[in-house]
């Protein structure tokens, strides 16, 4: 498989922006997923400087990694969060990248309102695709629980740059759902995938280190590769919630990129 792995930097929630570069450099990745989600994880700011973008590029170039593409999420069933989603189309812009990843109700919610969703969206899809950009809606919460669920809503909006980031743990979390058997149904609409790996079932947060869990990624990687699966993988990890010492989180990237690397991705 020739795909793109990129190290998330969300992995690096309670760090610094240099801290996760380092770390996921070092893990032994050459891509990585920036993360600039207001009031979650703000490693490339929103409001951002041209100052501010060289900063990160030079960063990004000692570190020897190549931006893969941006995790922007936020609420898109309210007038603000398309604001914020904008702005995030803007930042991929300034990094040359094609493929945002956001999600229906931003990173914390779990209940959404469709109907606002679907009164945002085309705005939002538009602005996107005027500046060559894909938006990847995450699985994630009730309305993109899992796969099926997903599908039907990709669907329904009809706009062929609004596409699905699939996450091999949130399936299970919101889901009740097995990423290897569950991933496949998403593959006509899938444009990046979240390779994050989980203890836990239904409703339980505890996502290790990629290899420390219990999900299939052999058979899911094998999935996407009968399949066709072209676009990159990013490894996400979130722990139980609260973040180890940072050298704790410096070792599940080591252990997710060996363990990937050992399937075939590098």
């Amino acid at each position: 498989m020739q795909n793109i792995l990129a190290g998330h930097t969300n992995s690096y929630h309670t760090y610094t922006l240099d801290d996760a570069l380092k770390g996921i450099a070092e893990a032994g990745f050459k891509y990585v997923e920036l993360s600039a989600v207001r009031g979650w994880t703000e490693h490339v700011p929103l409001e951002y400087t041209p100052a501010d973008i060289e900063e990160i590029k030079a960063k990004l170039e000692h570190w020897g990694l190549k931006p893969a593409s941006l995790s922007g999420h936020s609420d898109l069933t309210t007038p603000e969060g398309v604001v914020d989603g904008k702005k995030a189309v803007d930042l991929c812009g300034e990094f040359g990248l094609s493929i945002l990843v956001t999600a229906v109700g931003g990173h914390a919610s779990q209940d959404e309102d469709k109907s606002a969703f679907m009164a945002h969206i085309h705005d939002l899809a538009s602005y996107a695709a005027d500046r060559a950009v894909t938006l990847s809606l995450e699985v994630h919460g009730d309305i993109m629980a899992d796969g099926t669920r997903s599908v039907a809503l990709i669907e329904e909006i009809g706009l062929p740059n609004v596409t699905i980031n699939y996450d091999t743990a949130n399936c299970m979390f919101y889901g009740g759902v097995k990423a290897d058997e569950d991933i496949g149904l998403t593959l006509p609409y899938l444009t990046h995938v979240h390779l994050k790996d989980t203890r836990g079932g239904f409703q339980e947060w505890d996502f290790p280190g990629v290899g420390q869990g219990n999900v299939n990624f052999k058979k899911v990687l094998q999935v996407l590769e009968e399949g066709g699966y072209e676009g990159p993988f990013s490894v996400e990890i979130e722990f139980d919630g609260t973040w180890p010492p940072v050298e704790g989180v410096h070792e599940a990237m080591r252990i997710s990129y060996e363990t990937l690397s050992k399937l075939g991705l590098k």
